[in-house]
């Protein structure tokens, strides 16, 4: 798929990523420039441990570049006040920590708080764009609900309902489709792809599900020996970066199908 913008809205400059520890500092991969923009559905990939959730964290502010910058509409995302970054980027995390015993009309309202006031009171604003992304992720018939109540695919249209009530250019997503069964990978991706194209955003998530992320994203950022590389699933086919993405001769890569194969 190939969808073209020329709206560049996220920049990672001679980035290095990793952590911080009395030893010193664990590269995980480094010398990342990348350019992300507007209207564009971007899928990250690499094996365990290649640091898809780390470069996340980093981009999204959550956590510090060991070098380089994560620059933000311009604007480097670690010297940002964190309520400009939440208006500019809104992130869905796996496994972050959310009250279950919320109704999914609480949870998603959440989504308004960076622009409501210090009491939270939602404007007719605020409630019409609640109204909108329940519609747009098709959860409006849970909003009473308890998300203790929903299903695994259920909670995440949810969460990536409250990344839309933030109403951000851009929007993160670390595993969106991690512990569904096919059909609600499938609908969880045709929501992000509408997302990106049909509202003009920046949406790039991590997943392990690399067929699909071919199949469907404009772009994909490919982690790998340290390294990111960035192109259109179609070039990146041609120019063999799958061929050699997994350390063994387990599984191949058949570039007609688009495939991995088990040898």
């Amino acid at each position: 798929m190939d969808h073209q913008t020329t709206h560049t809205i996220l920049t990672l400059e001679n980035l290095s990523i990793g952590y911080t520890s009395k030893k010193g500092n664990a590269v995980i991969a480094s010398d990342i420039d990348i350019e992300l923009s507007k209207g564009q559905l971007v899928g990250l990939i690499g094996i365990n441990g290649a640091g898809k959730s780390t470069l996340l964290r980093t981009l999204s502010g959550l956590q510090n570049p060991l070098s380089g910058n994560c620059i933000l509409d311009q604007s480097p995302i670690h010297t940002m006040a964190p309520e400009l970054v939440s208006r500019k980027l809104s992130v869905v995390l796996t496994g972050q920590a959310i009250s279950k015993n919320l109704s999914v009309l609480e949870l998603v309202s959440l989504g308004r708080q960076p622009y409501t006031n210090w009491l939270g009171t939602l404007t007719e604003t605020d409630i019409q764009t609640i109204t909108d992304v329940l519609t747009a992720t098709d959860t409006s018939h849970l909003k009473e609900k308890k998300c203790y109540e929903l299903s695994d695919g259920q909670l995440q249209r949810v969460l990536i309902a409250r990344a839309m009530a933030q109403d951000t250019a851009s929007m993160i997503l670390d595993e969106p489709m991690t512990h569904l069964d096919l059909h609600h990978k499938a609908s969880i991706l045709k929501l992000l792809t509408k997302i990106a194209h049909e509202q003009q955003k920046l949406v790039l998530f991590s997943t392990h599900d690399i067929e699909l992320a071919i199949a469907h994203c404009d772009q994909l950022i490919v982690l790998q020996n340290g390294k990111a590389t960035i192109n259109t699933p179609k070039q990146l086919i041609q120019d063999g970066v799958f061929d050699t993405l997994f350390p063994s001769d387990n599984v191949t890569f058949d570039s007609k199908s688009g495939r991995f194969l088990i040898s």
